[in-house]
């Protein structure tokens, strides 16, 4: 049995309130491939965006990354 191997991924994402007050999370882990949540609040549509992501990852796999550090005012 082949032991499972997690990572750890940052991944951008963006969050709006619509005019009814539901709130919606958005990301995209390649240019062709994107997760959606929503929820009653900021917090769970980002909770929701989350599992999102994480079944989107089982599908297309886990991009790669490049960490830049850039100073901000």
């Amino acid at each position: 049995m082949e032991a499972e191997l997690q990572r750890e991924i940052t991944v951008p994402f963006t969050v709006e309130q619509d005019e009814n007050g539901s709130w919606y999370a958005a990301a995209a882990l390649n240019p062709d491939s994107f997760a959606n949540g929503e929820g009653a609040t900021r917090e769970a549509a980002i909770e929701d965006l989350k599992a999102a992501v994480v079944a989107l990852a089982e599908v297309v796999g886990v991009p790669e990354q490049l960490v830049v550090t850039v100073e901000v005012d």
